[in-house]
């Protein structure tokens, strides 16, 4: 048995021994549960109010290419690169 397995009964073997005693893991009640639920996510105010939406372009294989070689945040760039060109007319 492998050191990850041999842990992991005696994991569940000291589970059993604590069971025997009377210790048991902590209960949570339906109101602990939809409060934890409640928080998942993003924090508030983290995410723009203006968010951006996708589409599907279709942009030439040479083009695309030369694009993600750019490194990380080519999306952004292509972005302020449209924006520039339709916008600043």
């Amino acid at each position: 048995m492998d050191k990850e397995t041999e842990q992991f009964a005696a994991d569940v073997l000291e589970s059993i021994r604590q069971a025997k005693r009377g210790e048991y893991a902590r209960v949570h009640t339906p109101e602990e549960i939809k409060a934890r639920i409640a928080r998942r996510g993003r924090p508030p105010g983290s995410v723009s109010p203006a968010t951006k939406q996708a589409v599907k372009l279709r942009l030439d294989p040479d083009l695309l290419a030369a694009l993600r070689a750019s490194g990380a945040g080519w999306q952004t760039r292509v972005n302020a690169i449209l924006r520039q060109a339709v916008l600043s007319k």
